[in-house]
């Protein structure tokens, strides 16, 4: 199946979420495949404007179901806060990875821990949890989406995590 991808080649705003747009009114899916709610995008669609952090850009076309990829760190705040938004202007369909990994409230504990510890040579995070959250993914620790549906499997990893 052919396929679009649009990667950006800098932090900060550089036009992708432009260039998603118009690929997304012929898209079957529009998936976001990496990242975190550092960032916010406005996205604008015929008269409606909504605000995201979290969500992908496209997710406003009708027949393009919004996919949340395995490369994402999800704030469950943040995602049932835009899922509501997004319900209330009718678009319901989403579709999430089990593979994505949770930003829990000590990822954020630990984001202002860091950037306080650093002093005068910190570097400027949002304390939103979302580098020590992918810190936890490379290390193997980290808890996904899918272990939330799993009391035991959560209960382990969550028991790992805070002995340490």
């Amino acid at each position: 199946m052919p396929g679009k991808v649009i990667l950006g080649a800098q932090w900060g705003d550089e036009g992708k979420g432009k260039f998603i747009d118009i690929f997304a009114g012929r898209a079957d899916l529009v998936v976001r495949s990496q990242g975190g709610n550092n960032a916010g995008h406005t996205v604008i669609h015929g008269d409606k404007k909504l605000a995201l952090h979290l969500m992908p850009s496209g997710v406003m076309y009708e027949h393009a179901v919004p996919v949340i990829g395995n490369g994402v760190v999800v704030d469950p705040g943040v995602l049932i806060k835009e899922m509501a938004m997004l319900e209330a202007e009718g678009i319901s369909c989403l579709k999430v990875s089990g593979n994505a990994h949770v930003i829990m409230p000590y990822h954020k504990d630990f984001d202002g821990a860091d950037e306080k510890r650093l002093g005068e040579n910190k570097i400027g995070t949002t304390k939103r949890g979302i580098g020590p959250c992918y810190q936890d993914k490379v290390a193997r620790k980290g808890i996904r989406i899918q272990d939330l549906l799993d009391e035991k499997i959560f209960r382990l990893k969550l028991e790992a995590v805070l002995s340490q």
